[in-house]
């Protein structure tokens, strides 16, 4: 009596030689015509699909195969940080901020009018680029204010010698050892004078202000002060430049939560690593406290360096 096997699903070795108890030849020839024929497929839907693929990437070289652009990715990232960091170091080395820090100018700039004839409140938020080399990355800010029908300009600085912070070291409007101030944040009149005590309540109890609390980066530094300031007081509706190398820094403790404005999240890896997306903030990207991003509700794209390209904070 015949002996009827059933078909042996891909990848079964016949048995051969003595052990098997029959002839190679005469069995293998209708097994590999069973595996070729339509029948063994259906019932061995794995064969079809190993053979499609065989098909499919067979003699077709590795890069056929699209690979995530990484590398790309990385190098657009670093052009966009070096780029314009290269850009600021021409500009400084051709520049006239290279002469002795000491006896730099520190007159104002004539940027205020004096106080007896300006009898209305006001705030300022002023930066100019930070002294010697330290300028090709990063600019210095400061805070002035005057209540109503005040005799004189109030300014505070954060700085790195003495007590931290300084109120009225120098002209409100001054240079910072020969550069120029740009005002960044201007505010005047009756909602100056309501915003001007949260103000002092927020210099009187910041809590950097002891002797070498002061660190110039990643902070607390001058930027993390006037950060702290323009926090407290969000009917500001300001930010800091993207050169306020500070600004990120997380003096409250806090690496990730609401941007001051309410109107976006943040988060930070001590300062040296961060993101921040909000209305009021932009898009900013903090690495290493240089800061990538882009302002969309005033369009403008922010570069380390550089600062600003598009409209002014103002």
């Amino acid at each position: 009596m015949a002996h009827r096997r059933r078909p042996q699903l891909a990848g079964w070795v016949e048995p051969t030689g003595p052990a098997s108890g029959r002839p190679d030849d005469k069995l293998r020839e209708p097994i590999d015509d069973l595996r070729r024929s339509d029948g063994f497929r259906k019932l061995s839907p794995s064969y079809g699909l190993a053979k499609a693929a065989l098909r499919t990437t067979s003699g077709v070289p590795a890069a056929a195969f699209p690979r995530p652009p990484v590398k790309k990715f990385v190098f657009i990232f670093l052009l966009l940080i070096i780029g314009p960091l290269a850009v600021s170091t021409v500009n400084y080395l051709l520049g006239d901020r290279r002469g002795n820090w000491q006896l730099a100018d520190r007159s104002s700039a004539g940027l205020l009018a004096k106080a007896s004839d300006h009898p209305d409140a006001l705030i300022r938020v002023y930066a100019a680029r930070t002294v010697r080399w330290r300028g090709i990355f990063a600019v210095h800010t400061w805070i002035v204010v005057k209540e109503r029908g005040a005799p004189r300009y109030s300014r505070y600085d954060y700085t790195a010698w003495g007590d931290p912070i300084r109120e009225d070291g120098f002209a409100a409007d001054g240079r910072w050892f020969g550069a120029v101030p740009e005002a960044v944040v201007s505010v005047d009149g009756e909602r100056a004078e309501h915003l001007i005590p949260k103000i002092r309540s927020v210099i009187e109890s910041y809590k950097f202000r002891a002797y070498g609390d002061y660190i110039p980066w990643p902070g607390p530094n001058s930027n993390t002060f006037t950060q702290a300031v323009l926090d407290a007081v969000p009917e500001l509706r300001s930010v800091l430049p993207p050169t306020a190398i500070g600004k990120d820094y997380p003096y409250r403790g806090e690496w990730f939560g609401l941007t001051p404005s309410r109107t976006g999240a943040f988060v930070s890896i001590g300062g040296y690593l961060g993101l921040t997306v909000g209305w009021i903030e932009g898009i900013e990207l903090n690495f290493f406290g240089g800061v990538l991003g882009l302002d969309i509700r005033r369009p403008a794209l922010k570069f380390p360096g550089i600062g600003r390209l598009g409209m002014s904070l103002q």
